[in-house]
């Protein structure tokens, strides 16, 4: 059985951080109901790198498997009592709304457990429920920018530069994650529900624990040097370095030992920590200047060969072909009838006795509508009625 098969999960997120935190939960079994509006939620109609797809475009494809979709306009009365119907059957209540539209529409966590006193309800958010920055877009770079992130890689000349990834959607997606399966403990335990509350500006402060204490309480700035350095707190050489057919990324060696294998006589005699820190821009420049020399498949056979820490660089057509990567079973390919074979990224946790699976491609919007509504004891005609209204959206493919 899957861990959280029986447990249903009403997701009311939109974007990605919502979304993705549910798509876990789906992948462990829960039935994870979508609640979107009649014309579908936002992210169906914003292609990111323009992959639309045929009619569920990428973005919104890899972020909602393993769910249904319910389409219902939650801003009329009828929607709203169709989803308070449908609260009074949920474990887990999941929503990401801006500051104030939950209570304007009667979704907030005091009328909810109106109807199911032992909800586990997560509400998402930019900055926090409340402070000065309740008004501002969570958007993922500007709450990087915000948290401190951008000025811990990089050279001193440079700007500051973004992560190439959603990075703070994905932490706040795991953070989320992680709040339910603890709220769903907490629950087992006491049998009673809580409001949980997580934002994304906590959640990539959390995730920056180890830098942010060593500026908090090891007293020491985040300093930038010169050369292009990974990180403002490790030692150098520390970073991506070119080689005479591409790059590899180098981690911390000894410098004795990499003075040897690069003939740099002034490395012979530096103190690992001392030097490596004082002298970040020497030892990255001339380090530089070495590798350029050879090959990557040189340089990562040599260093592999008397421990230095090293790597390839890989783009994503690379990396999907690492022999680690297939072996990890990394991706996972599955059937749409809309979109053909997916391949997509899977299961970070490994479950021995319960494994993840895709139970469910991807919905179009409101392709459950009708199951749903049945399973809540709403007669076929009702549905028509409410479908004709606009109340809800029901595929036509649902009432086969």
């Amino acid at each position: 059985m899957s861990i959280l098969k029986n447990y249903r999960v009403l997701d009311c997120s939109i974007a990605m951080a919502g979304p993705f935190a549910a798509q876990r939960l789906g992948d462990m079994g829960a039935d994870v109901i979508k609640i979107e509006p009649v014309t579908g939620e936002w992210q169906r109609h914003v292609s990111a790198g323009g992959s639309k797809g045929n009619k569920i475009n990428t973005s919104f494809l890899c972020l909602n498997r393993n769910k249904r979709s319910l389409a219902v306009n939650l801003k009329s009365e009828q929607g709203k009592k169709i989803l308070y119907e449908l609260v009074k059957t949920a474990d887990v209540f999941i929503q990401n709304y801006r500051a104030g539209v939950a209570e304007r529409l009667g979704l907030d966590y005091e009328t909810l457990t109106q109807h199911q006193k032992n909800l586990v309800y997560v509400s998402m958010s930019g900055y926090g429920e409340s402070g000065p920055y309740t008004t501002r877009p969570g958007q993922d770079m500007l709450v990087q920018a915000l948290s401190g992130a951008m000025y811990s890689t990089g050279s001193v000349d440079a700007p500051p530069a973004p992560s190439g990834q959603y990075v703070v959607d994905a932490t706040t997606a795991y953070t989320a994650f992680e709040a339910v399966l603890g709220g769903l403990l907490h629950r087992e335990r006491t049998g009673e529900g809580q409001l949980i509350t997580v934002n994304m500006l906590d959640s990539i402060i959390a995730h920056q624990v180890q830098e942010l204490t060593i500026f908090s309480h090891g007293h020491i700035p985040q300093k930038r040097t010169n050369s292009d350095h990974g990180h403002v707190y490790i030692r150098a050489p520390y970073g991506i370095f070119q080689t005479e057919n591409g790059y590899i990324a180098l981690a911390t060696p000894n410098l004795k030992t990499l003075g040897e294998l690069i003939d740099e006589p002034a490395f012979l005699d530096m103190d690992d920590e001392i030097d490596g820190h004082k002298q970040r821009d020497f030892i990255t420049n001339t380090t530089r200047k070495a590798l350029v020399k050879n090959t990557s498949e040189y340089w990562l056979e040599t260093f592999d060969r008397v421990g230095i820490w090293c790597g390839p660089v890989h783009d994503y057509q690379s990396m999907m072909e690492d022999p680690q990567v297939i072996h990890n079973k990394s991706f996972v390919e599955y059937d749409h009838p809309t979109e053909g074979r997916v391949k997509t990224p899977g299961f970070p946790i490994n479950f021995t006795k319960a494994p993840c699976a895709i139970f469910r491609p991807t919905p179009q919007a409101g392709e459950h509508t009708h199951d749903i509504l049945s399973e809540l004891g709403i007669g076929q005609s009702e549905i028509q009625s409410l479908n004709d209204a606009g109340v809800i959206k029901v595929m036509e493919e649902d009432t086969k």
